[in-house]
């Protein structure tokens, strides 16, 4: 938009022009997405962020009166500050704390494939009933990554929910099948960590 030579109030009133031809447009576009489904949503990558974004929808369901299930396939060792702020909303949330900690730290794989099935199980559950509007499924791109559960089972599982009911996936690597099933995914990427420069965990912001 070009302003030179122009008074406060004329670079006001074109600006003002400007946003309402783009409103205009935008209005045309919603306008024609009428679709109302529930979401397959995929959030992976190497960066920093994807069961963060998982719980910020969790809190946004929450705050619209849903009920939320929670299946964590490998943190469920974890003491995280998210799992603490959501005991206080009671029934309205179900959090299934299921992993023993990152294959790397059980250093058992039979134990952790028999940790990821019974996760499974309990997700297909959530996923399955009338009472849950959202489901989310942290880690469970890792242990896909590691083959512990069949991706063409835990796809046709997901394919074949209600109608209304929205997924959320985590953790990096997601399998080629799970982002094509998908209806959102979102890819974070690192470019900076402080973990690169020494600094360790921080309480409320790791966990």
């Amino acid at each position: 938009m070009k302003t030179e030579g122009m008074s406060e109030a004329e670079i006001n009133a074109k600006h003002a022009e400007k946003m309402r031809r783009k409103k205009e447009a935008r209005d045309k576009i919603i306008a024609t997405k009428t679709i109302e489904k529930g979401l397959l949503i995929v959030h992976t990558g190497k960066g920093k962020g994807k069961s963060t974004a998982a719980f910020g929808l969790v809190f946004r369901a929450l705050g619209n009166g849903m009920k939320v299930a929670i299946v964590q396939f490998v943190k469920g060792k974890w003491q995280t500050g998210e799992r603490a702020a959501l005991d206080r909303f009671g029934d309205q949330v179900t959090i299934a704390t299921m992993g023993e900690g990152f294959t790397w730290e059980t250093q058992d794989r039979a134990r952790d494939i028999e940790a990821a099935k019974a996760a499974w199980e309990k997700a297909k559950a959530f996923i399955a009933d009338d009472e849950h509007q959202m489901v989310v499924l942290d880690e469970l791109n890792i242990v896909l990554r590691y083959d512990y559960l069949d991706v063409d089972d835990v796809v046709a599982t997901l394919n074949a929910r209600q109608p209304m009911k929205h997924v959320v996936v985590t953790g990096r690597n997601a399998k080629e099948a799970l982002i094509e099933a998908a209806d959102l995914v979102t890819e974070m990427e690192q470019v900076k960590h402080p973990f690169r420069a020494g600094v360790k965990a921080q309480k409320g912001i790791e966990f």
